[in-house]
């Protein structure tokens, strides 16, 4: 009897540890290339290389990273939460 509940309960924590990394999965997609699809596929008119160089900005994460990242895309006439979500996105 006891090593049924050994059994089970090792393979109930197994199926959480591994649902944990499939919850887990959406927040490791969160880079520079979901940041640049984010403003591209919402702004036709954002120049697609400023976009990524601003995300690429903020994927070292941080206030001032968020700041320029965000600065770069306004300058490019990126509307503000539009800009503010996909630096958001960028760090790694």
């Amino acid at each position: 009897m006891r090593l049924a509940r050994r059994i089970a309960a090792t393979g109930g924590t197994l199926s959480i540890a591994l649902g944990g990394l499939v919850a887990a999965a959406p927040a490791a997609s969160a880079t520079v290339q979901g940041c640049t699809s984010h403003v591209t596929n919402r702004e036709s008119n954002a120049t697609k290389e400023l976009v990524e160089d601003a995300c690429k900005t903020a994927a070292g994460g941080g206030e001032a990273a968020f700041k320029d990242c965000y600065h770069l895309m306004r300058d490019d006439y990126v509307p503000a939460v539009t800009a503010a979500d996909a630096c958001r996105k960028a760090p790694k």
